[in-house]
């Protein structure tokens, strides 16, 4: 009884991803790998945490992806972590790996974001387990999370084949309560050569890609086990395929309905699918984003009813479920629900209070400049007021656009791109190097904050610590620079805006590639930066509203006006003391608290 009642007491409550963290602990994972990217982050924060496991941030998802896939040839079990843009980065090397298998388990895990919730783009990456040919696993919430990553290693290994491990925003944050148990680390796999497995030279891959095809009916077999498809037969009328956090929104939409919910929604069970299909008179395919499957099975010659009801775009919700049964004759069309709440009053994003990021858009703002952004926190810049970004697209794209559009010599004005440190060391050091071998006469900005801001404050090689916070060595960013061959290189305090705006015009005029490095901490992460705060002496005020065009969120209105103009006042609990809006202020009316 003793035994039993401890047993049951080792539960959790986890997110999705802390479940997958868990998960490939108990099955033994040696190295785990990824980039920091929403919805995917805390998978390896959480692993960073337990013993026994080396765990990195790489410099980006291909990176990570083939230092997972050599600690697999080396015979250990590994995981790959990255959000859905972040596999296309790692497409060359997951694309091959399903030709070359692998020794110890390779799990990579691609956290979708549909609804665009902290995204550029809305992306189903189910599509990448067919082009690849890899069996695809789709956890329905916490537990399944965690135990379907301890049978995406045993996978791994059965078939010589990575497994991609596909979840969603709300699977990935959603907490729901998981079992725990003991880590079971199978012993390593001694390293082997074998050159016809893994050097994909066209006469050894031409032998590997039968193995992919082969692989798939058997896998498609153990996606009938009981570990991975439910069928729960109610009423006939209605059948519903779903896979995922579909589950969950069909069950509670219509509850009586049949369901067959797939745990491994690539290579399908077709036969069981047959079967299910038999037994019930109208088959739906209930998914978020693109229909894969409901074009699987209509290739397979089922009728099936699915994105004819359900939308292609967006993150699915219990309404939006609830809209497309009715639509489809299922459930009543639903009544007037009366007055609705009143919405609440929308928030824009603005960068924090004291960002470092600021005085560089204003800077260029104010010399004219078209700016090429990239992926950061700095893309807010593109809005009120600052309005100081023309473009993003993707990682690292801000160099080379801003390359193209130099020389197309059609900008109004000077070509600048703008880019993180952490991006920079993602995918734009590529780029700089076809900048100067260009000739481009594109500015660079680096805006070098230390850490990996947008996802929570993470290091990269540029910022001397690792995952756990051990010393690491420091990437030089303007050594970089000057070894990739440019010549001009500035290193500014952001803070000091009268230094900001002469490196950039110093820097626009040069004909060439210039780089200018922005160097202060993130004020947020991963330590606060605070300083004494300021306040408005409001008799001095003159309501000119300069402070307003740095888009703090520190300084708001007041009531009191100036020649018909509201003055500003600045909230001393938000207030980093970062100077900027002193700076600005043409009246001094802007003072540190404490002084008179």
């Amino acid at each position: 009884m003793e035994a039993r009642t401890r047993e049951r007491t080792r539960i959790a409550l986890l997110t999705g991803n802390e479940a997958i963290a868990r998960g490939a602990y108990e099955a033994g994972v040696a190295v785990a790998t990824g980039y920091p990217g929403t919805p995917s982050t805390e998978i390896v924060e959480y692993l960073a945490t337990l013993p026994d496991v080396y765990v990195e941030w790489s410099s980006n998802e291909k990176v990570a992806l083939d230092v997972a896939m050599g600690a697999s040839m080396g015979g250990v079990r590994a995981l790959c972590t990255m959000k859905h843009v972040g596999l296309n980065v790692a497409a060359d090397t997951f694309m091959v790996a399903s030709y070359t298998g692998v020794r110890g388990g390779l799990v990579v895990v691609s956290a979708d974001d549909p609804g665009m919730h902290s995204s550029q783009n809305e992306q189903d990456n189910r599509l990448y387990a067919k082009f690849a040919g890899v069996p695809l696993l789709e956890p329905a919430d916490s537990q399944e999370a965690k135990t379907f990553t301890e049978l995406a290693f045993s996978l791994s290994e059965e078939f010589d084949t990575p497994v991609l491990l596909r979840t969603t925003t709300r699977i990935s944050h959603t907490r729901g309560v998981v079992e725990l148990g003991d880590r079971r680390a199978p012993p390593p796999r001694p390293f082997q050569r074998d050159p016809a497995k893994y050097v994909m030279l066209p006469a050894y891959a031409r032998q590997r890609r039968p193995r992919v095809l082969e692989r798939l009916p058997r896998l498609a077999e153990v996606a009938a086990r009981p570990e991975f498809l439910r069928v729960e037969m109610r009423d006939p009328s209605v059948g519903v395929v779903t896979a995922g956090v579909c589950y969950s929104l069909v069950r509670e939409v219509v509850p009586e309905a049949s369901v067959l919910k797939l745990g491994m929604s690539y290579p399908l069970p077709l036969d069981a699918i047959r079967r299910f299909a038999g037994q019930v008179r109208r088959l739906f395919v209930v998914e978020e984003l693109e229909p894969f499957l409901e074009e699987m099975l209509r290739a397979a010659g089922f009728s099936v009813e699915g994105k004819a009801y359900f939308p292609q775009q967006g993150e699915l919700t219990p309404e939006r479920v609830r809209e497309g049964f009715a639509r489809a004759g299922v459930l009543p069309e639903p009544g007037d629900p009366g007055s609705p709440n009143l919405p609440t009053a929308p928030r824009p994003p603005v960068l924090c209070p004291g960002c470092p990021h600021t005085a560089p858009f204003l800077a260029l703002q104010r010399l004219g400049a078209v700016v090429c952004g990239d992926i950061g926190c700095y893309t807010l810049a593109a809005l009120e007021p600052l309005r100081a970004m023309d473009s993003c697209l993707a990682m690292g794209s801000s160099i080379g656009m801003a390359t193209g559009l130099a020389l197309a010599g059609t900008a109004p004005g000077p070509v600048v791109a703008v880019i993180g440190d952490s991006t920079f060391l993602h995918a734009g050091l590529p780029a700089l190097v076809d900048a100067v071998y260009k000739r481009a006469h594109v500015t660079v900005v680096i805006l070098d904050n230390g850490t990996t801001a947008m996802t929570g404050g993470q290091p990269h090689p540029a910022t001397g610590s690792g995952v756990r916070g051990e010393p690491a060595p420091r990437v030089d960013l303007a050594a970089v620079c000057r070894a990739m061959g440019v010549e001009f290189v500035r290193v500014v305090d952001p803070y000091d805006l009268g230094a900001t705006f002469v490196a950039l015009e110093e820097a626009i005029r040069y004909p060439g590639v210039s780089v200018v490095i922005t160097n202060r901490p993130c004020v947020e992460a991963p330590v606060k930066v605070r300083d004494e705060p300021f306040r408005v002496v409001l008799e001095r005020c003159t309501a000119c509203q300069l402070c307003m065009d740095l888009g703090c969120p520190a300084i708001v209105w007041t009531d009191e006006t100036y020649e018909g103009r509201p003055k500003v006042a600045i909230r001393l609990d938000a207030c980093t003391g970062c100077t900027l809006c002193a700076q600005v202020c043409p009246a001094d009316a802007i003072v540190r608290v404490g002084s008179g």
